[in-house]
């Protein structure tokens, strides 16, 4: 067994997605995690994936700010003003740093996994720091900086609770908490267009692109975990959803997009029903 509590970047790509799972500051965080796939594909990073890694360190890593609150203490405003569309940027912002959080979180605490489920899981959180830069850049523009306004973490609240088992959090967490993103997103980018906000109605452009694809890859990954146990994949995923106490799916559900990442007609119905 490992444990990590390492100063610089470790050689190996696992201890290296909990070093900068670890790391505090938001924009360290982001350069950090766009660089460790290019490190990974120089070949400077080997892989052990069946090295038992554990921690002393209080994960994830986060700035002093945003206030973490509630959900519902979250408070929306206006999106016709400028504040109304910076808290909104703000809470999507926030959504992708906890975005980047739980991509190497998949990568360091599951052991024994293929090789392929890493590079998978680096090349999501690489988006994913991609997509914090280019939220947090535009709340700059907008004369704000990420932490101006209380955030709620949902997500990762998911994200510790199936720690345990990585067929709960392939489950619950790209095809349950990152899907309900893709039925989100039109909504989001109409009113931004709308506002006159355009820059963020193309950024949610490169966010539902690049979204399809982190969520098919949860599909993948739990349509091969539930083979590997026998289990059947809906029956599963009910069961799942009410142990770990997931969030009920609310319409409308993005269904080209959901289709696009891989779930089946037989899961849209079941969500649907």
């Amino acid at each position: 067994m490992s444990i990590a509590s390492p100063t610089s970047q470790p050689t190996e790509l696992r201890q290296a997605a909990l070093f900068w799972l670890a790391q505090t500051d938001s924009t360290a965080k982001a350069i950090g995690t766009r660089a460790l796939e290019s490190v990974w594909l120089s070949g400077a990073l080997g892989l052990d994936a069946n090295l038992e890694i554990s921690t002393q360190i209080a994960l994830p890593g986060q700035p002093s700010k945003p206030e973490l609150v509630p959900p519902l203490a979250v408070k929306r405003r206006s999106m016709t003003t400028p504040e109304g569309r910076a808290v909104l940027i703000h809470a999507l912002t926030h959504i992708e740093f906890n975005a980047i959080n739980l991509a190497l979180d998949a990568i360091w605490r599951f052991p024994d996994m293929p090789s392929a489920y890493y590079t998978d899981w680096l090349k999501v959180a690489q988006e994913e720091a991609y997509h914090f830069t280019l939220l947090n850049a535009h709340l700059q523009n907008l004369g704000y900086i990420y932490g101006d306004f209380p955030a709620h973490n949902s997500l990762w609240e998911m994200v510790a609770r199936t720690q345990g088992d990585v067929l709960a959090r392939m489950a619950l967490v790209p095809r349950t908490m990152e899907a309900r993103g893709l039925d989100a997103s039109p909504l989001l980018r109409a009113k931004l267009a709308q506002a006159g906000d355009m820059a963020a109605a193309e950024i949610l452009d490169i966010v539902l692109r690049d979204e399809i694809g982190h969520v098919a890859i949860g599909n993948h990954w739990y349509g091969w975990l539930c083979e590997q146990r026998g289990l059947d994949p809906i029956t599963t995923y009910a069961q799942l959803t009410v142990q770990y106490a997931a969030p009920k799916m609310r319409g409308p559900f993005n269904l080209p997009a959901r289709r696009a990442a891989g779930f089946t007609e037989p899961e849209l119905a079941a969500l649907e029903s």
